[in-house]
């Protein structure tokens, strides 16, 4: 008899992530990088052996959720949960299925994470929120204080900013992301580093000012995705870090959906 677990599955732009969720606690996460060719063998082969690692077997998984902004992976992710899960999951691909008011003119066009995100930042935080994540591209959404999504912010995310440097320069470096001691680089790496650096402090803290100027309420702002830590204590106006903020939200929308699953 199986232990009746949930998994989740945040397909991103540059990583697949899947975890696992004991009833509300997350017990395991694994992360690979998105290919769109990957057949759901292929991430059975590596998926299995290391939730194996962790002494979890296909039969202790009951149930499962995805949110994708990457169309073409799904088939296969999907097709993993059916074929070595014996599950159908629930797939969250629009608005449809998140439980939430979406009041901006084309909801379908909101990414699939950016509205998890929404529902797990309104469960743990209270009043207005932004909700920014480091992801492929860095986004910033606003959360009404009901749980409603009123629309945000998409820019190029940090490493997105970096490969464009490395591909239209010839002459720059390949550099790594990380916090310079000085704002004034002395030479080309810590030059790059701070124009990378200190400039997507700017962008966030300009970008937060004009929102919470534009909703006129307080507002709370929560950060997430993998370079969230990163910027933290460079950024005044990030009030908290949340690191698994939207595999939260794709628990929270499939019990809203499903009902739990778990002890």
């Amino acid at each position: 008899m199986g232990r009746n677990l949930l998994l989740t599955v945040d397909a991103g732009n540059t990583n697949v992530v899947f975890a696992v969720f004991d009833g509300e606690r997350l017990t395991n996460r694994w992360r690979i990088s998105t290919e769109v060719k990957r057949t759901a063998d292929e991430y059975a082969v590596w998926l299995t052996q290391l939730m194996a690692l962790d002494h979890i077997g296909p039969d202790d998984i009951g149930d499962a959720v995805i949110a994708t902004v990457v169309p073409q992976a799904l088939h296969a992710i999907a097709g993993l949960c059916r074929s070595y899960f014996d599950c159908d999951p629930l797939v969250i691909d629009n608005g449809g299925a998140v439980g939430i008011a979406i009041n901006i003119a084309h909801p379908r066009e909101v990414g699939a994470d950016r509205l998890v995100n929404a529902v797990a930042a309104h469960r743990r935080f209270p009043g207005w929120l932004i909700v920014i994540d480091f992801g492929t591209a860095t986004t910033l959404d606003v959360i009404s204080a009901e749980g409603s999504y009123e629309g945000g912010i998409i820019a190029p995310g940090v490493n997105l900013s970096l490969d464009a440097l490395d591909r239209a320069a010839a002459k720059l470096p390949r550099i790594a992301v990380e916090r310079p001691e000085r704002v004034i680089g002395t030479g080309t790496v810590s030059a790059m580093q701070s124009g990378v650096y200190w400039g997507y402090v700017g962008l966030i803290e300009g970008l937060v000012a004009r929102i919470k100027h534009e909703i006129g309420q307080p507002m709370t702002t929560v950060a997430t995705g993998g370079l969230a830590a990163l910027f933290k204590d460079a950024i005044d106006s990030i009030d908290a870090v949340a690191a698994d903020l939207t595999l939260h939200g794709l628990r929270h929308v499939h019990d809203h959906n499903r009902g739990p699953t778990g002890p």
